[in-house]
């Protein structure tokens, strides 16, 4: 019922961490990334669907060097130094990009984002998303979470046009809808309406990102999406 030192770390130093639905992520200094929880989907990347109670090196990237990382509901992201990305776990809805819905046991390289420089990344339960050092954001998976202005599942990852001329430096995809903040501190939202989750004043859902209007007065330097 308190925090308590994950000890399987000591001697190691931990630079990112993520927290999934059902298992969690782990980078320490030197680009090894670790996973651990329930291998439901093969969400924890070992080649297999066990579950694992304390934290293990995903092997299968052991010739990677893992820059950044995001635990989804049932699927993980990774971006690696030389700015690719890697998904594995549960496909249902084309969320691993690979122009499929099948599950993955282990890290398979996206290939529609090789040679993209992508920079950071972010899981929800049926949707990624993605930056490239050009600050273009690139989404797949269940479509009306993807604000490509309609609802058509992307199998693979698409770019966002509604941010063409923007720079975005951060996202976060959440359950059912997606935030973003571009360059100059403005808030974007797109995605489900549910409960008031996009803040825009309503219930309505958008297809397509729509500045955060309540914050025009704010600058906006970090984001996450429940």
């Amino acid at each position: 019922l308190l925090p308590k030192k994950i000890e399987a770390f000591a001697g190691q130093r931990v630079i990112a961490v993520s927290a999934g639905a059902r298992h969690s992520l782990a980078i320490t200094d030197d680009g090894v990334l670790w996973s651990w929880g329930s291998g439901n989907s093969g969400a924890l990347g070992g080649g297999d669907l066990f579950g694992r109670l304390a934290p293990e090196k995903v092997e299968a990237l052991a010739d990677e060097r893992v820059v950044a990382v995001s635990a989804g509901c049932l699927h993980s992201l990774v971006v690696t130094a030389d700015g690719n990305v890697w998904s594995w776990g549960s496909g249902l809805d084309g969320n691993l990009g690979h122009g499929d819905r099948t599950p993955r046991c282990s890290p398979q390289m996206i290939e529609a984002l090789e040679g993209q420089d992508v920079v950071a990344v972010s899981a929800g339960i049926l949707h990624s998303l993605a930056i490239t050092a050009d600050g273009s954001v690139w989404s797949w998976g269940y479509g009306c979470r993807l604000g490509h202005g309609d609802d058509e599942n992307q199998l693979q990852p698409k770019k966002i046009e509604a941010f063409a001329g923007q720079r975005v430096i951060a996202v976060s995809a959440g359950a059912r809808h997606s935030l973003a903040i571009t360059d100059d501190g403005v808030l974007w939202s797109w995605g489900s309406g549910n409960s008031g989750a996009l803040g825009g004043g309503d219930l309505f859902g958008r297809l397509a990102p729509e500045k955060v209007e309540a914050l025009a007065d704010e600058r906006v330097v970090a984001v996450s999406a429940g």
